[in-house]
């Protein structure tokens, strides 16, 4: 199951680094910082550089080295173009496959409820009676 969960985040990750880029530039840390906010998550900068460094080789960011005054110079990574149509196209079919998981979702609690309503009904006195 893990192994599931981690192929999974893998390609939500990209979605979401191309989302944070799109807004604004950022280095390593300030991106993962953007990403999980104050949400108790874990993520490191061991998980976004290889993503970031895919996608530049896929020519979807581009970076810049900028002098800091806390260190030495960081590599802040901006969209292309082409990472701004990708990122649009990637939310476009996330978002309905989104939609689609909250549709099962959503379908099979209604299929519940209509089976705990039958065994509802099926009930009189207290005494469970065969379901024809």
């Amino acid at each position: 199951m893990e192994n599931k969960i981690k192929q999974l985040r893998k390609g939500v990750f990209e979605l979401i680094i191309l989302g944070v880029l799109h807004n604004e530039s950022h280095y390593g840390y300030s991106l993962v910082k953007e990403i999980i906010g104050d949400i108790p998550f874990s993520i490191t900068e061991g998980t976004i550089y290889p993503i970031l460094s895919r996608l530049s080789r896929e020519g979807l960011i581009n970076y810049e080295w900028v002098e800091s005054k806390q260190g030495p110079p960081r590599k802040y990574y901006h969209l292309t173009q082409d990472g701004r149509v990708t990122f649009q196209e990637l939310k476009k079919e996330f978002d309905n496959l989104v939609g689609l998981v909250k549709g099962v979702t959503a379908k099979s609690k209604k299929e519940t409820k209509k089976v705990e309503k039958k065994i509802i009904m099926a009930r009189t006195d207290g005494v469970m009676k065969k379901n024809p």
